[in-house]
């Protein structure tokens, strides 16, 4: 079976531990707790492609104000609003995966996917790509629509599955043609079909002065 096959047969699979039991079966992987309290190590599973050194940011670059500092091999948000992206390459089908957490319970960030060259204009990525939202407060008002898991402003998650306040959660954001699922901490709560753009690069928000939001072993698969 090849890993687009695979991966469509993950999406339509049943959700929490049987979706997880069926990507470790075909060699995609899945939620594994003890890498998401492990050290900030850079080993990636195997047909999973690094994207941050854990030392620099080289291959990356901020657009907008405020940025991301390098601290202890993660990559930390200050200011805001936005947008570190990855310029080395753009990406079609993917499976992308990272480990996050946050210092607030209204801490807000995001990942950016499938957006073209935002240039220093991070509202290039929010206009054309997809964000997958990292906010638990969903700012301004609430709504599930803007809440950790949601394809923000798009697709709600069936729940906020995101760990208490400073653990790690671990995010798979699966783009297959315009079908986008969201995996949090092992349990898939989002699936949204899309209609933007196939192809385009990856990117992490910072948001604001008040949110720090961190993350560590950003990999991706090509499909």
């Amino acid at each position: 079976m090849s890993r687009r096959k695979a991966l469509v047969t993950i999406g339509k699979a049943a959700v929490g531990v049987a979706a997880v039991t069926v990507a470790a079966a075909i060699g995609l992987g899945g939620y594994n707790a003890q890498s998401t309290a492990s050290s900030a190590s850079q080993s990636v599973e195997p047909g999973f492609t690094p994207l941050f050194d854990g030392a620099t940011l080289d291959g990356w670059q901020q657009a907008g104000p405020g940025g991301f500092s390098v601290v202890d091999g993660m990559l930390q948000s200050f200011g805001g609003m936005g947008l570190l992206w990855y310029t080395q390459k753009q990406f079609s089908d993917f499976v992308l995966r990272c480990d996050w957490k946050e210092v607030h319970f209204s801490d807000n960030s995001g990942v950016f996917v499938r957006f073209p060259d935002p240039g220093n204009d991070p509202w290039v990525a929010v206009n054309n790509g997809y964000e997958i939202q990292i906010d638990n407060v969903g700012a301004p008002d609430g709504a599930m629509i803007d809440k950790t898991g949601a394809i923000f402003s798009f697709q709600a998650p069936s729940r906020v599955a995101s760990n208490p306040v400073g653990e790690w959660n671990f995010y798979e954001i699966q783009a297959v043609g315009q079908d986008y699922t969201v995996i949090l901490n092992g349990e898939r709560v989002t699936n949204y079909f899309g209609s933007r753009g196939t192809m385009g690069f990856v990117g992490l928000q910072n948001h604001d002065d008040t949110s720090t939001v961190t993350f560590r072993n950003v990999r991706i698969m090509e499909l």
